[in-house]
């Protein structure tokens, strides 16, 4: 046979094992993810009292149906499901905040007493009459809502602004008296129309403008005798809430939202305020970098401190 005959036959010969690629970036980060949800549950866990960690571990063994319809609680059946006798699920909050049904009862008991002294009040008082279709009293899931809104020829401040006009001063002050009666405290928020400034939102806007007429109510109640440590919070709204929602433009929508807080409402602003601390510290932790978290992490859970 011919040298120009001969055939040649190459063969691929096995590669070694392909490397490992990034994969193992991915499950570092789930693990680090879990370690972060984890040391948040810690920290949430240390605000609650040690007496009423028992009262939480029982919900979370409870079945939905059974909390809902009740059965026998936790600790007294043997079955391998437990039930909760009675429902525990209203209890959830109270359990956390320390607030007992009866201190609850009694608590929604004094607020329904206060919108009666109120509506009272406007019934009896020749001035506040005068205006009484300009109030809105209602109970909501926070407690007392007290709203003061606009007439078309009425308004409660100067166009544009947050100067208090003569009536709305006389009636912020009259409510001063019943409201610090009250051992609940108030949240008060400032509401506008849809008409936007020229400038739109880019510099002083309907935010702003909102914030400083809650600002001047809330003056205006210290100045007929609130005391000053009533004031939970006050919020600007703008005409992001708006009364008349098929009509954004509408005289009503403009007004100054007054709600005498019920204690679990207050409560509950309490723990989300604890919760955004919690949060934003674990952030500031992780901006720290892994080799500084579990120094700091076992310090604040009382653990002994490692160093450098």
């Amino acid at each position: 046979m011919s040298k120009d005959n001969i055939i040649v036959v190459r063969r691929k010969g096995k590669r070694g094992k392909d490397r490992h690629g990034g994969s193992w970036k991915i499950a570092y980060a789930d693990f680090m993810t879990a370690m972060m949800a984890f040391f948040l549950v810690m920290w949430i866990l240390t605000l609650v009292p040690k007496e009423e960690l028992k009262e939480i571990a029982d919900y979370f063994r409870t079945p939905l149906l059974e909390a809902v319809v009740g059965g026998k609680r936790a600790d007294h059946t043997p079955s391998v499901v437990p039930g909760g006798e009675p429902s525990i699920i209203p209890n959830l909050y109270p359990a956390i905040g320390g607030i007992s049904n009866e201190g609850y009862e009694q608590d929604m008991n004094r607020l329904e007493d206060l919108k009666f002294e109120l509506e009272t009040l406007v019934e009896s008082d020749p001035v506040l009459s005068e205006f009484r279709p300009q109030f809105l009293l209602d109970m909501t899931q926070d407690g007392l809502r007290v709203q003061i809104i606009d007439k078309k020829n009425r308004p409660m401040f100067a166009m544009g602004s947050a100067v208090v006009q003569p009536y709305m001063r006389t009636i912020l002050r009259s409510f001063s008296g019943l409201l610090n009666k009250m051992p609940n405290r108030l949240q008060i928020a400032g509401h506008t129309d849809a008409y936007q400034y020229a400038s739109g939102n880019r510099e002083y806007s309907n935010w702003e403008l909102s914030a400083d007429r809650a600002n001047a109510a809330r003056r205006e109640l210290i100045a007929g005798g609130l005391a000053e440590d009533k004031v939970k919070r006050v919020l600007g709204l703008a005409d992001s809430v708006s009364l008349i929602k098929d009509n954004p433009t509408a005289a009503v929508n403009r007004r100054i939202s007054i709600t005498v807080l019920s204690q679990q409402a207050e409560e509950r602003i309490d723990l989300q305020n604890e919760l955004g601390r919690a949060k934003r510290d674990l952030s500031e932790l992780y901006d720290l970098g892994l080799e500084e978290m579990p120094t700091l992490i076992d310090a604040d859970f009382g653990a002994p401190v490692s160093t450098p």
